[in-house]
């Protein structure tokens, strides 16, 4: 059973909430690229058009191209900002210890894609950079319905007991 935490600070709510928006925006944004780079190939970067671009080049190796969970990572990214926006006024528990996770995960991918397309494919997405560069804020700072704290469970758990 989670515990309630003191209510968010409204400018880290209003923070989240800004780059929730932004996210889904440039993530519908990327699907709409990648749709239309499918029609006319000479408008996108090569990592529409490889297996990176889809899955985060992770899927298509152990579940094959034409698996249903090997979507474009657009559409991970809508994922993503979706769940942060609804978890972000969530004040127990689960929802901070989910914020963490998804957030770390979603940091570990932008920085593998980084390397995938810098140094892998040597080419520059301005569409994808964006999008990575506004990956890394999520996990930086302090969550927000933690009620600008920061501490370890085992610590939350002491201070909750009085001891």
């Amino acid at each position: 059973m989670g515990v309630a935490a003191a209510p968010p600070n409204r400018s880290r709510v209003m923070a989240a909430a800004v780059l929730c928006v932004v996210g889904v925006a440039l993530s519908l944004y990327t699907l709409h690229v990648e749709d239309e780079a499918m029609r006319d190939p000479i408008i996108a970067t090569s990592l529409f058009f490889c297996r990176w671009g889809r899955g985060l080049g992770l899927m298509e190796p152990v579940l094959g191209k034409e698996s249903t969970l090997n979507v474009p990572n657009g559409a991970i990214g809508l994922l993503f900002y979706l769940l942060q926006g609804l978890l972000s006024n969530g004040r127990d528990q689960a929802a901070s210890v989910t914020l963490l996770g998804t957030s770390v995960a979603l940091v570990a991918a932008s920085l593998w894609l980084v390397g995938v397309l810098l140094f892998g494919l040597r080419d520059q997405c301005l569409i994808c950079l964006s999008t990575y560069g506004l990956n890394l804020p999520q996990n930086g700072g302090k969550r927000p319905g933690t009620g600008g704290k920061r501490h370890r469970i085992g610590e939350k758990q002491r201070r909750i007991g009085g001891k």
